[in-house]
C-alpha cells in the first residue's frame, strides 16, 4: 500500500487530498478533528471573566442554599428562581466557553461576546431584584432577631442571602463590565 503524501500545511496540520477529491486533515489530527475534540481554553481559565464565572457560580450557590434551606414562602420564590436560574446558565456558559465549543450554540455562538454580556446584564438587573425582595424579607423578620427569641425564624437566612445576592449583582455587573470594554476595544472573543 502506497504511503499517503500530505498535498498542504497551513499550520494546525497537515491536509491531504482524499480519493473523493476533498481536503481532509492527515493522520492523527485528522480523526481527532473528525471526533470534534475538546481542549481546555486555558487564557479563559485563566482570565478576569473565568475568574469572574467561578465566583458568581459560588455566590449564586450560596444564595440559593440559603434560600433552600430557609423556611420561606411568598416573593421569596421569586427570589429562589432568579438564583437558580441564572446559576445554570452560567455554568452553561462557563463550560460552553471553557471548552471552546461556544460555535456549537445555534445562532448566538457567533455573537458570543454580545451573549455573554447580555445575559450578565439581565443577571444583574434579576439579582437586583432579587436582592430587594431578600432585604425586604430581612426587614420583616427583623422581631424574631432577639438573644432569646424561642421560634425558629429565617433572619439569618435571609440576611446572609441578601448579602450573596449582592455579591451576586455587583460580579454580574462587573463581567458586563468586562464584556463591554472588550466590545469597544474590537475584539470579537470572551477571552
Amino acid at each position: 500500500m502506497a504511503e499517503r503524501k500530505p498535498e498542504a500545511s497551513f499550520g494546525q496540520g497537515e491536509f491531504e487530498v482524499g480519493t473523493d477529491g476533498i481536503l481532509r486533515m492527515a493522520g492523527e489530527n485528522g480523526a481527532r478533528a473528525a471526533r470534534g475534540a475538546v481542549s481546555l481554553q486555558r487564557p479563559f481559565l485563566r482570565g478576569p471573566l473565568g475568574v469572574l464565572r467561578l465566583l458568581q457560580l459560588l455566590a449564586g450557590a450560596a444564595f440559593w442554599i440559603t434560600i433552600a434551606t430557609s423556611k420561606y414562602q411568598g416573593p421569596v420564590h421569586f427570589a429562589l428562581f432568579v438564583s437558580v436560574l441564572f446559576w445554570l446558565t452560567t455554568l452553561g456558559l462557563y463550560f460552553l466557553t471553557l471548552l471552546g465549543k461556544h460555535e456549537l450554540v445555534p445562532v448566538l455562538g457567533s455573537r458570543w461576546l454580545v451573549v455573554n454580556v447580555a445575559h450578565d446584564l439581565l443577571a444583574a438587573a434579576l439579582y437586583g431584584a432579587a436582592t430587594g425582595i431578600m432585604i425586604d424579607q430581612t426587614q420583616r423578620h427583623s422581631y424574631c432577631n432577639l438573644k432569646d427569641y424561642p421560634l425558629p425564624c429565617a433572619y439569618h437566612a435571609f440576611l446572609a442571602a441578601a448579602v450573596c445576592g449582592g455579591l451576586c449583582l455587583g460580579l454580574y455587573l462587573l463581567s458586563a463590565l468586562y464584556g463591554c470594554c472588550r466590545r469597544c476595544q474590537g475584539k470579537q472573543e470572551v477571552a
